[in-house]
């Protein structure tokens, strides 16, 4: 529908207002091999070109879609299943491009970053709205990479819906498994895509095989192919009976046929589609008992007389209610199989109405939306991406922040196109919206109109969580992302002392983009320490400092990140006595630190009977900020403490003393425990697979040996041999080039962290030697 309407701010370039009758229509297309501009004047909605019917009248119902019409979607899948190609046809084939984008000459429109554009990966997420059919469809292109698990989870968090892409040929593979149960953390509904059903190896039998066994899913088959690898030439559609074939002498693949499947011309082709779709229809009736009702009752005889659109709408219902997946096949890259998908995205997926979300309730149309991601445009400052749960966002808008229990003002409101935008003046519930403005606001922050409508928000939840015994209410209303835990860290540096101030400007904002970056001053060389979750990830951090900021940073050694515990249960006692000015400070305080019995990241808090309640009230959060500080640092490696239990048995305070002083000596206390109890080092344990060829099986499981793997299966995929491992990761640094090595380039792997686990005592002394004789 909006395959004519372009309205882009090129370079950024500030567009005031739009206006119905006189608009300027622009289109930038970021490319590495040419650069060209095409803008349009004049154009006039009431006679916009290539829309369906005269079902749009004005500028409203362009930007502000029906919510029925509105499929809020992500793509998702392990690194190389062909994401982003899939997300360049399905832009190109709704009009929104006019050339087809490769990865491979890092010309795609979501890829906009240039180290995404170099290296063929995704790195952040890239939200894309566009038009199909009448439906309004905004995409995120998320990564498969396991350093930016992060992006992948925070965007799950808005979508309706998502379509999974899996390599025809390997099926469900490491990340896949990631990002599946990431889905099902959120309930989001799913379409499956059989990518790449012309590569060598492809099989759809094999690739369904592994979606039942390995994601315990229920696939029903719309689609399955015409032909596998290089005899593949289309698709058969089973709800309709129909045959696509794609041209073969199209460049571009929006040249196909649509036949209906004939007895008499296509015998077997016929009877397998109408084998598939009896198969389809008792599938669909076992999980929809109004289906099963219709079926039973009408169609009992012969399930050929059931109309297509039943069916449809069937599948609608199972695939909202998650308890199956559509499946459907293609080649995004042999430009085969996309516009099916597209179909299936708008009459399949859910539009956020039939979504669930129990919060919208306590707001009663008031404006509800989640902030899910910032990025920093150096012309326009902090750009919030939010999802509009309730309500209306529109510019020069006051809105209220519960996160930061600050009001903020929006300045402008833009509909996002990868790293272009278009300036609106409004949007309602369901869409995913652009925000200029926003100072204070970081990813995860839940935006409301004002304080007074979340307390009413907040009074209502309590009044149900009450009801329902439970307390629903305050993770609904400030409902995040769990921000895992880094796994490297290294020293940053700055080209001279007087940079410093710049680098930590540009650390800030690139920690509000990604919050799974840490950065932290090492309080005994006064160092910045920057925090990541894999080596990727801090390089491209780096990487991005000296692009974006303009800094010739320096990095020091990446290393991993070890966390600390201890063994035994051990008792600590301490005094502090200062005398600053004319007041006298007097803390005692005594407690006891053990082993916790559940894994915790955090330090367990409790407290003794002898601990008075009123002393309690005044000095808690003291208390437990010195608890917290001291664990920070572990007393072996001066990595953080985990899995302890702090007991504050006695607490003498002298009237007057300051809360910093309470802190200091709690923080000094529980060191001193710690120093006397029996340490532990852990170290991240991560679950590794490789996929290698049956020759190279042999050297890779003894280089696996080597690095203290512990083997957990080895599966047979096509005909590669799949290694499923727990590798620990100080010893799979550098691990791609070692592998490319053994296995002259054939073999790909991935990882991912499991748990972290206790170093064994002869590696906690290597390791503790090799740190004391390095520093």
């Amino acid at each position: 529908m909006l395959a004519y309407l372009r309205i882009f701010a090129v370079n950024h370039q500030k567009i005031s207002s739009l206006h119905i009758n006189n608009m300027c229509c622009c289109k930038r297309r970021a490319s590495l091999k040419k650069s060209e501009l095409h803008v349009l004047f004049g154009r006039n909605y009431s006679s916009l070109p290539g829309l369906i019917g005269n079902d749009i009248k004005s500028l409203h119902s362009v930007i502000n879609p029906p919510i029925a019409k509105i499929r809020n979607i992500g793509i998702m899948a392990h690194i190389d299943a062909g994401k982003t190609t899939t997300t360049e046809r399905i832009l190109y084939y709704s009009g929104y491009t006019r050339s087809l984008g490769d990865v491979d000459d890092g010309d795609t429109v979501t890829d906009f970053m240039a180290q995404e554009r170099e290296r063929g990966i995704t790195i952040q997420s890239a939200a894309v709205t566009f038009d199909w059919k009448g439906y309004r469809i905004n995409l995120i292109d998320t990564p498969g990479h396991v350093d930016f698990t992060l992006e992948v989870e925070r965007c799950l968090r808005v979508l309706d819906g998502a379509v999974t892409v899996f390599d025809a040929s390997a099926g469900v593979e490491a990340q896949t498994l990631t990002v599946w149960r990431q889905a099902d953390k959120h309930k989001i509904p799913r379409i499956c895509f059989l990518n790449k059903m012309d590569k060598t190896g492809a099989s759809f039998n094999y690739a369904v095989e592994s979606i039942k066994e390995k994601l315990k899913a229920k696939p029903l088959l719309l689609q399955f192919p015409i032909g596998e690898a290089k005899t593949f030439k289309g698709v058969v559609d089973v709800v309709n009976k129909e045959k696509l074939l794609w041209n073969s002498n199209s460049d571009d693949g929006k040249d196909f046929e649509r036949k209906p499947l004939l007895e008499t011309s296509d015998t077997e082709l016929f009877k397998k589609t109408i084998e598939a779709r009896n198969t389809l229809i008792e599938q669909v009736a076992d999980l929809d008992d109004e289906f099963a009702d219709l079926v039973l009752g009408e169609f009992s005889e012969n399930f050929d007389l059931l109309p297509a659109e039943k069916l449809q709408t069937a599948i609608h219902r199972v695939t909202v209610a998650q308890v199956a997946v559509p499946v459907l096949c293609g080649s995004a890259l042999k430009n085969k199989g996309v516009q099916p998908l597209l179909d299936a995205i708008t009459m399949y997926l859910p539009s956020p109405e039939e979504r669930n979300y129990e919060f919208l309730q306590w707001y009663k149309g008031d404006l509800c939306a989640l902030a899910f991601k910032v990025l920093h445009d150096k012309q326009r400052g902090p750009v919030v991406f939010m999802r509009i749960y309730s309500g209306m966002l529109k510019p020069q808008l006051a809105i209220h922040n519960i996160n930061g229990n600050c009001t903020e003002r929006i300045s402008r409101l833009l509909l996002p196109f990868a790293d272009q935008h278009v300036e609106i003046p409004s949007l309602t519930a369901g869409n995913i919206a652009l925000t200029v403005g926003l100072k204070q606001t970081a990813t995860g922050d839940t935006i409301v109109s004002s304080k007074s409508s979340a307390l009413a928000a907040a009074r209502q939840a309590k009044r149900e969580g009450e009801k329902k015994h439970n307390r629903e209410a305050d993770r609904l209303l400030l409902a995040g992302v769990e921000i895992p835990e880094p796994v490297f860290f290294c020293t940053i540096e700055p080209p001279s002392v007087a940079k410093q101030p710049d680098l930590d400007r540009a650390l800030k904002c690139l920690q509000r983009e990604d919050p799974s970056l840490k950065v932290r001053l090492d309080p005994d060389s006064g160092q910045t320490i920057l925090c990541g979750m894999g080596e990727l990830h801090i390089e491209i951090i780096h990487d991005r400092i000296k692009r974006e900021y303009g800094l010739e940073t320096y990095l020091g050694p990446l290393q991993v990140a070890y966390r600390e515990t201890i063994l035994n249960s051990v008792r600590a006692t301490d005094t502090l006595d200062r005398i600053l000015g004319d007041k006298r400070h007097l803390v005692t305080v005594e407690l006891e630190a053990r082993p916790t019995e559940k894994p915790s990241v955090v330090p367990v808090i409790e407290y003794g009977e002898s601990v008075s309640e009123d002393l309690l009230k005044a000095s808690q959060e003291a208390i437990e900020n010195g608890i917290h500080s001291a664990c920070l640092q572990g007393p072996l490696l001066g990595s953080p403490i985990q899995d302890v239990v702090i007991t504050l048995h006695l607490l003498v305070i002298h009237p007057g003393t300051s809360t910093t002083m309470i802190s200091a000596c709690v923080s000094r206390c529980v060191q001193k425990a710690l120093k006397k109890a029996d340490k532990q080092v852990l170290e991240p344990l991560m679950n590794l697979e490789v996929t290698v060829i049956r020759e190279y099986l042999s050297p890779v499981l003894a280089d696996l040996a080597q690095r203290r793997g512990n083997i957990q299966e080895i599966q047979t995929r096509q005909d590669n041999k799949v290694v499923i491992a727990f590798v620990p990761l100080a010893e799979i640094m550098g691990y791609s080039t070692v592998l490319r090595t053994l296995t002259s380039g054939s073999a790909t792997f991935a990882i991912e962290l499991s748990t972290y686990q206790a170093m064994s005592p002869q590696d906690q002394r290597i390791l503790l030697t090799r740190r004391s004789g390095s520093s």
